[in-house]
């Protein structure tokens, strides 16, 4: 019986996609990134959309920076914020949606 249950319990496991759930640790770290990350978008709203028009600029490196965005990834994650400007302009809180999850 022991021995069913493990092989049922190694099936199992082979069939997850390999996520797992975030400790209360990293969710409150999570939490709190994404809680910077809309004040510093809700704070220079008009600032990081000028700087995303323009290809780049202070405002967006402060709001990559704290959203923690790696300086190798922003060129893309311009083009990709540009792609959308108009939500973004639109919206603060899809911008800091965005920068959050990048």
């Amino acid at each position: 019986m022991i021995r069913i249950c493990l092989v049922c319990l190694a099936f199992c496991a082979a069939c997850t996609d390999g996520s797992r759930l975030a400790s209360p640790a990293e969710m409150a770290a999570d939490q709190s990134r994404r809680g910077a990350v809309e004040l510093a978008v809700k704070s220079s709203h008009a600032a990081i959309i000028a700087d995303l028009r323009a290809g780049g600029g202070p405002a967006l490196s402060a709001a990559f920076d704290v959203a923690g965005v790696p300086l190798s990834d922003r060129p893309g994650r311009i083009l990709q914020l540009q792609s959308e400007l108009d939500i973004y302009a639109a919206s603060p809180g899809a911008l800091s949606l965005a920068l959050s999850l990048m």
